[in-house]
């Protein structure tokens, strides 16, 4: 299972047509986590699952999904709802109940990747307004039997390998 996973593009268009170009027949699904600051029927939208984000006035978002994907559960929310720049513990409590594998949010506009009782965690930064000195980044997920691997990206598709990390 191959994953894109991209947040807090915030009205950029020509970001979100790159990553499609480029992705979309290349992974299994392509999630945004939020904050892309557009309507819902935006066509440049179509093929990504998105949730609203703060930013996201058109109410047809949904606050959170849940994909099966592939035997994994994927839970996708912005994390505002979920406080998440304060802690991970709402969300972890969310992502608990409905047994994911996999927690992909935004919000902070700071990227990390951690294995939290048995699920990765996964923030992808932002693609337009990154904070914390980092670049704009968007990640790619990839799972096998045996591991899961993260790869963040900037903005040019250039692999930031000193941030990537494996889980066994």
């Amino acid at each position: 299972m191959k994953l894109l996973v991209v947040s807090d593009s915030h009205g950029n268009k020509a970001v979100l047509e790159d990553l499609k170009a480029k992705y979309k027949d290349q992974v299994d699904a392509m999630i945004h986590c939020g904050d892309s600051e557009l309507s819902a029927d935006d066509s440049v939208l179509e093929g990504f699952t998105v949730v609203r984000g703060n930013c996201d006035m058109d109410s047809a978002f949904p606050n959170e999904r849940i994909l099966e994907l592939n035997d994994s559960v994927i839970f996708v929310a912005h994390g505002h709802l979920h406080r998440i720049k304060s802690s991970l513990l709402t969300i972890s409590y969310r992502a608990k109940e409905v047994g994911a594998d996999f927690v992909f949010f935004g919000h902070s506009h700071l990227l990390g990747a951690e294995m939290i009782d048995g699920a990765l965690y996964l923030n992808p930064g932002s693609i337009l307004l990154p904070r914390g000195g980092n670049e704009k980044t968007y990640a790619i997920v990839t799972k096998d039997h045996s591991k899961i691997v993260v790869q963040f990206f900037n903005g040019r598709h250039e692999e930031l390998t000193q941030l990537g990390t494996v889980f066994q």
